[in-house]
């Protein structure tokens, strides 16, 4: 399905191209989607809910509550995709989206790391909103600025924004 709203605006495709595309059978689509607008979230929200929850439970993944460098490597490389999130209109179903499944991903993150796991659960609830919103708002920033930047320097902004509203 990607490849195929990268060629075409998401409106003009049909049920039929991504039948063809895949290589499924109607029957089978139907059996999983309602339509196009379905697959569509579907994919999106299985995307979002992996990469926001990538650190939660590891180790070793240091101190950082979401996985920024990943997540705007493959935004940038997928660049034209954002490009034509926004002329579909459907750019806000991907931040809305992105804003929820991060929020659960960096209250998750902040209780199982020793620096968040001080905060009272209120206070990891409201910082996983706002961090949510600031990482949606940067990503924007960044795809609209011309990616200029590198990723690890945008994690790394990030992260620090973090630790510095966290106080510990």
């Amino acid at each position: 399905m990607w490849a195929l709203f990268q060629e075409k605006p998401f409106d003009a495709i049909t049920v039929q191209e991504l039948l063809d595309r895949a290589g499924v059978a109607r029957s089978t689509f139907y059996s999983y989607f309602r339509d196009k607008n379905d697959l569509f979230v579907s994919d999106l929200d299985e995307f979002l809910e992996r990469i926001a929850t990538v650190l939660v439970g590891r180790a070793d993944a240091g101190d950082r509550v979401v996985p920024v460098r990943e997540l705007f490597g493959h935004v940038g490389e997928s660049r034209k995709l954002y490009v034509t999130f926004v002329a579909s209109g459907r750019i806000h179903e991907f931040f809305d989206l992105s804003r929820a499944h991060f929020t659960r991903g960096i209250e998750a993150r902040l209780a199982e790391l020793p620096r968040g796991a001080k905060l009272t659960h209120q206070q990891r609830t409201a910082l996983a909103h706002a961090f949510a919103g600031a990482l949606v708002s940067l990503l924007s920033w960044w795809i609209d600025g011309g990616c200029v930047m590198t990723p690890a320097a945008m994690d790394e902004l990030f992260h620090a924004m973090v630790w510095s509203a966290v106080g510990t």
